[in-house]
């Protein structure tokens, strides 16, 4: 997915907001609140990074939780001065094998400040499943395929929710310049339909994204793009993929 050159990300998100739900605001947490001066700037500074678009105060998005982070060093007095310098520097290894991108710029008060915030995080809770409805759909042929998100507004074969919709028009923002025009065909990337039908998941196409690939051109979308930003686009694809929602503007509940 490559940025879209032609309009500035404001004017861009502000088309996007006539048309589609408002974005979903960021939840409180409760427990968390900070205990210091530092650690309320701390907060600040993390969610005016790209941090929030890989990782979650209680639940793992790309890179782990802040609290499952806090919990693991708890007990190390030196992790804050380790963590700090693998925030600057970048790494995997520790969660996994998808690389944490580096952030240079980041000087060493503000890593500090960082870190103290995400190791105060200890006693969040984890989020809790949430209990998912199944929806059955017939695909052309006979067959059924069963999804853990709705497609279209209840009642309707035709009318997308608000989230597809908005997926539809994210991906017709961003997306479309390396993967096609309504995830169709392109020359630039991959065919994200198919991509989809050979099994990549939601949680696999965010490492992807929100880390992106360089060796391949693929630009990093974090701090560009909300986790929930790129669920929406994740579905509308899928149902795409599934040759469930049409080419074009689909019908929607706002029309």
């Amino acid at each position: 997915m490559s940025r879209s050159l032609g309009i500035p990300r404001t004017i861009a998100l502000g088309i996007i907001a006539v048309l589609v739900a408002p974005v979903v605001q960021a939840r409180s947490w409760a427990g968390a609140e900070p205990q210091a001066g530092t650690a309320q700037t701390g907060e600040q500074l993390t969610k005016g990074s790209d941090c929030f678009s890989c990782h979650a105060p209680d639940h793992v998005i790309v890179g782990p939780a802040y609290n499952a982070i806090a919990k693991k060093y708890a007990a190390d007095p030196a992790a804050a001065t380790r963590l700090a310098r693998r925030v600057r520097e970048g790494g995997s290894g520790t969660w996994g094998n998808v690389r944490m991108p580096p952030h240079p710029d980041l000087k060493d008060p503000q890593t500090k400040e960082i870190v103290q915030w995400i190791l105060s995080l200890k006693d969040v809770p984890a989020a809790r499943a949430a209990n998912v409805k199944p929806y059955v759909y017939a695909l052309q042929g006979g067959k059924k395929v069963t999804l853990d998100f709705p497609l279209f507004v209840e009642g309707s074969d035709r009318k997308v929710t608000k989230e597809i919709f908005r997926g539809y028009a994210l991906y017709n923002s961003y997306c479309y310049r390396c993967h096609g025009t309504d995830a169709t065909e392109s020359e630039l990337g991959p065919n994200l339909r198919h991509t989809l039908e050979t099994g990549m998941t939601l949680r696999q196409l965010l490492a992807v994204a929100m880390v992106g690939r360089e060796d391949k051109g693929m630009p990093s979308w974090a701090g560009f793009l909300s986790e929930e930003e790129m669920t929406s686009i994740y579905r509308y694809v899928k149902g795409r993929s599934l040759g469930l929602v049409p080419v074009g503007r689909p019908p929607s509940e706002t029309d």
